[in-house]
């Protein structure tokens, strides 16, 4: 609540001080007197200025802190305030002593007569004054008395009043600390909705034009080399692309089905005799083999006959003694001393009894096992692995049809091929590689465009739709020199060349129907839309900048 301050002079006298406060253009008017309090000092001028003040619908504070002037005040019943920003209250009200002596006059101690009337009634009145005395000191203001909510005054507690049906007449008293805080806050939600106002009509306001352009499908059919990290080139034919690839161990566990003796071998010794006449050495090998009754043994180590001599009783041929070992392991190896057949010549071969052989029949890992286990592998699905690869690529990329491939290297069993199994059981491990092959919607949509531009006169007519979002690319081959080729359908939509800058200078500052009469009367333009940012805006801005121009195809 705002409020007039007023300042006296010391030669104010109360008719100029009435009159300034008739000027006053507030309810609330302070008076601030000087030093000499001058016209202030009489009680009846403050009554007479409270008065007019109630008269001219006004509420007076005080601000003083002169004791003499709180106290004239507290009578006239105007509030005090210290300062121009103190809070305003009304001062407690000096209690009247009375003394109850020799001033009150007792009617029946005077004489009875004529002035018997006379006195009585002076009597009266002092005994009247002093149960108004009496009265006044024991009555108390109610705080409740002055009005806290409407006018937003505080006040102190008051001691006395000489009224007692004056409360409800008591004066508001101004808050001015409540004052400032609803001033601040007026203040500080006005500049809020100016710049509210600003925003919502100046920075807020933007539009979006969507035109629906009458335009021809173009379909677009090539051969494209996927060319993984090489950039994209219409004319030579090139993609780029990108691969995802996991490498793992595929594994299967079968079972032997082959058989084996896996005995102990029989041994013995072999006496080589050479029969060949020549004075030139004789070189017997390891491995020589040596045959008879239906077995063979096999020399473990090489021996050399010497070349024959003629000796005193005739001609002498050297001998030589190797070890030899059974072909396979089995007690019809053990067999007794007697000759053999060696696969070698020119020497006789006689051998020692044999012994040591036994026979153990077990499963060992035979080539039909393995081959089997790689059929297991080879006819698994393979499409928990397709899909896994494909949830690699995060950003919307278009998978080449037939591109997911599987490479297998040697198989590995465990034991290995002729190995016996203990349990009967062995484990076939292959590396195997998948990969697929994808390409990048960016990319696409560049090679796509170049290549409809290439179909169409590009000074009259425009690509409005790559048809990048329906493109497929399928018959994905793969070249033993690992070139990567697939083909390549799409279906795209151009139309007649619409100018963006020229549509934004034509439709700013209009509102929706006169941009959907203004555009739609162009050659090429089937429809027209206006989105505006905010609710409240009804009217393409001015400035092109908050202009968008978007563009939807129509088939004919």
């Amino acid at each position: 609540m705002n409020k007039d301050v007023i300042y006296i002079d010391v030669d104010d006298d109360v008719t100029a001080i009435i009159g300034k406060i008739k000027k006053a253009k507030e309810k609330i008017v302070a008076l601030v007197p000087p030093k000499r309090a001058g016209a202030l000092q009489s009680a009846v001028n403050l009554r007479l200025l409270e008065r007019m003040a109630k008269t001219d619908k006004k509420q007076l504070v005080l601000i003083t802190n002169n004791a003499a002037l709180v106290g004239l005040a507290a009578n006239a019943q105007i509030p005090v305030a210290k300062n121009l920003q103190s809070k305003p209250e009304l001062a407690e009200i000096p209690a009247i002593v009375v003394d109850d002596g020799d001033d009150i006059i007792d009617g029946s101690e005077l004489p009875v007569g004529d002035h018997a009337d006379s006195v009585k009634g002076k009597a009266g009145k002092a005994a009247a004054g002093a149960a108004a005395v009496k009265a006044t000191r024991n009555e108390t203001i109610d705080a409740s008395d002055i009005d806290l909510d409407d006018d937003k005054f505080a006040t102190a507690a008051v001691a006395a009043k000489t009224v007692p049906k004056q409360t409800k007449n008591r004066p508001k008293i101004p808050n001015f600390d409540t004052f400032r805080k609803k001033l601040f806050f007026g203040i500080a939600g006005g500049v809020a909705l100016v710049a509210l106002l600003i925003w919502m009509f100046v920075f807020a306001p933007a539009a979006t034009v969507v035109i629906t352009a009458s335009t021809t499908p173009q379909p677009v059919s090539a051969s494209v080399k996927l060319g993984g990290s090489a950039a994209t080139d219409y004319k030579a034919g090139v993609l780029t692309s990108v691969s995802q690839q996991e490498q793992v161990d595929e594994t299967v566990q079968f079972e032997a089905t082959g058989q084996k003796d896996v005995g102990e071998k029989a041994s013995g010794t072999m006496k080589l005799t050479r029969t060949s006449v020549s004075s030139t050495p004789l070189t017997v090998p390891a491995g020589t083999s040596f045959s008879a009754s239906g077995v063979t043994f096999v020399s473990t180590e090489s021996a050399t006959l010497a070349g024959t001599t003629i000796g005193p009783g005739g001609i002498v041929q050297a001998t030589a003694t190797v070890n030899v070992v059974a072909t396979n392991s089995g007690a019809q190896y053990n067999i007794g001393a007697q000759s053999y057949q060696s696969s070698a010549s020119g020497f006789s071969a006689s051998g020692s009894a044999m012994s040591g052989g036994t026979s153990k029949i077990a499963k060992v890992i035979s080539e039909d096992d393995v081959e089997r286990a790689m059929g297991q592998i080879v006819g698994k699905s393979t499409d928990e692995q397709e899909d896994a690869l494909k949830k690699k690529f995060t950003n919307g990329e278009i998978f080449v049809d037939g591109s997911f491939t599987v490479e297998r290297g040697d198989p590995a069993a465990t034991p290995v091929v002729g190995a016996e199994a203990a349990d009967g059981k062995a484990t076939l491990t292959v590396p195997t590689t998948y990969s697929i092959q994808a390409v990048q919607k960016a990319e696409l949509d560049t090679y796509l465009k170049a290549s409809l531009n290439a179909k169409i006169d590009q000074d009259t007519q425009k690509v409005y739709d790559t048809g990048v979002g329906d493109a497929t690319l399928s018959d994905f081959q793969k070249a033993d020199d690992g070139a990567m080729v697939a083909t390549l359908n799409a279906t795209g939509n151009v139309g007649p060349k619409i100018n963006e800058d020229q549509i934004k200078e034509q439709v700013k500052g209009k509102k929706y129907g006169e941009v959907q009469q203004s555009l739609e009367a162009q050659d090429g333009i089937k429809e027209v839309d206006v989105q505006f940012s905010f609710f409240w805006v009804r009217t393409v801005p001015n400035n092109t900048d908050k202009i968008t121009v978007e563009f939807k195809v129509a088939d004919e």
